[in-house]
């Protein structure tokens, strides 16, 4: 009965998105594996074959309206989902036998402090990429006391090795963002998503808007 409830509430996500005109929704897919990430106690390769299958089966019939309603559906790439770099992404395609109503929302600042290229994710998935969140990041070049997984510790605690930052102020590459997005032919949003625990955010939210603008230039015609 929840696997009806699921796919009933994801096929009503994609036709109030037509309603509204919307022509791309950006959400989560959750996944029934993320607890086996490290791999001990042993996982075994079907018990991760298991995983994707299972998403496969949860999705493929929301994708399915999706398609129907000629809405897409993009992933955000981001740990604890089914698809958090690009060999996860690589994976989460194969298993819908590429969807045509699926693809990801591209976000650099989950896959920089997980030392995932994320250029080369831009020009991996260039036809699955529906939308862009512009978010940045600041991981310590040097060992800390807390790792990638975070500590327990709250976000802007210094004592983690990355936190996220306001626009400009981390260690992302946006130059080159743009640059791929541009040679992929992506003509999206640029959607600012800001955090920064030790930024007052109305500040903040100016100045990423002002980054965006001058980040976002417009490629060469000839």
């Amino acid at each position: 009965h929840g696997f009806t409830r699921i796919t009933a509430a994801g096929a009503a996500s994609a036709k109030a998105a037509k309603n509204l005109g919307v022509e791309v929704v950006n959400g989560f897919t959750g996944s029934s594996i993320w607890h086996m990430l490290y791999s001990f106690p042993p996982v075994s390769d079907k018990m991760i074959e298991d995983g994707f299958q299972y998403f496969a089966d949860m999705w493929n019939p929301i994708l399915d309206e999706f398609d129907k309603q000629g809405v897409k559906f993009a992933l955000e790439v981001h740990p604890s989902e089914i698809a958090f770099d690009i060999h996860t992404a690589h994976l989460a395609l194969k298993a819908l036998n590429n969807h045509p109503a699926f693809g990801f929302n591209f976000d650099p600042s989950h896959l920089g402090y997980q030392h995932v290229d994320y250029v080369k994710f831009i020009y991996e998935f260039a036809d699955r990429i529906f939308h862009v969140h512009m978010k940045d990041a600041y991981w310590s070049d040097v060992p800390m006391g807390v790792g990638v997984f975070g500590g327990h510790m709250e976000f802007g605690d210094n004592r983690r090795y990355w936190n996220f930052r306001s626009l400009g102020r981390g260690k992302i590459d946006f130059e080159n963002i743009i640059r791929a997005l541009n040679d992929i032919g992506y003509n999206g949003p640029l959607s600012v998503e800001w955090e920064d625990s030790g930024m007052d955010r109305e500040a903040g939210a100016e100045e990423a808007c002002d980054f965006v603008r001058y980040s976002d230039f417009t490629p060469s015609n000839i």
